[in-house]
């Protein structure tokens, strides 16, 4: 078992954590996008007040670590491990309700070269504790905006985690899939549920669209979002959304195995999952 000193330590030597590649530029950009309503910042959520720059900033200080100083406008971004730690603990009561409850769950991510196997894991661990892993509208084609204009992609599955691929890409069982922080995908998975007759999740897990969007629909969601993420953690402030765990989210994707399994052994689901 990974203890929490253990897993500071390794969110630092990582750069999860502590000074990370996502720049101060970056996020103070995502932060003016945000307050303008820009949608490809707003990830689908539908904040309830306007939020400034200066608010935004103030949050992200305060649920990420980052600089509250708004003259600080170059360099890395800053996460404070501290806060990392605490949230994959609330994170992982989150999960363990889920199993204990044996409830169905949608695993979704736009990060699918670096978090896939994290999710997966999560997904096994659950799969195996009697939870529902859902995996709707599979092959389902959305037209979602890119910096390339408009393109059509499609809904996958790889290991009972969705992505989404652009029309074209490699087939069905790869893991490669597209950036994307699009909701459109969660809202056509959750449509085809409904459409069906359930069951409904009754969590997500993932990040950006994945997270705000069901968040925004009423579905419980809990995910993962770095510092240019403003989304996640205003819809945790507002409350559509559960848990927000602060960290890089692009580093490479052996990164994130200490993390599943400190989180499943917090969560009770330890020996439902082994980390390759």
């Amino acid at each position: 078992m990974l203890s929490t000193g253990a897993l500071r330590a390794h969110l630092l030597a990582a750069r999860l954590a502590g000074p990370v590649a996502t720049t101060r530029e970056e996020s103070l950009s995502s932060y003016r996008l945000f307050a303008a309503g820009d949608p490809r910042v707003l990830l689908g959520l539908e904040p309830e007040r306007r939020w400034g720059v200066g608010e935004l900033l103030g949050l992200m200080s305060a649920k990420c670590g980052v600089s509250a100083d708004p003259a600080h406008v170059r360099g890395p971004d800053v996460i404070d491990p501290e806060r990392t730690v605490a949230a994959l603990e609330a994170f992982a009561v989150r999960l363990g309700a889920a199993a204990g409850a044996r409830s169905p769950v949608l695993f979704g991510t736009g990060h699918p070269h670096r978090l896939l196997p994290f999710y997966a894991g999560l997904a096994r661990a659950l799969s195996a504790a009697g939870c529902v892993v859902l995996t709707p509208a599979q092959g389902v084609h959305v037209d979602m905006a890119t910096r390339f204009g408009v393109r059509p992609h499609r809904i996958d599955y790889v290991r009972g985690v969705a992505l989404v691929r652009e029309s074209g890409a490699r087939g069905a069982g790869s893991a490669t899939g597209a950036h994307s922080h699009s909701p459109l995908p969660v809202r056509v998975a959750l449509g085809a549920l409904a459409a069906a007759g359930g069951p409904l999740p009754e969590l997500v897990v993932g990040d950006h669209g994945w997270v705000c969007g069901a968040g925004q629909l009423g579905v419980e969601a809990i995910g993962l979002g770095d510092t240019n993420d403003p989304a996640l953690f205003v819809g945790e402030a507002e409350g559509r959304v559960v848990v927000t765990v602060p960290l890089d989210d692009g580093v490479r994707s052996d990164y994130y195995g200490p993390l599943i399994r400190f989180v499943l052994h917090r969560a009770g689901l330890s020996g439902r999952q082994e980390w390759p």
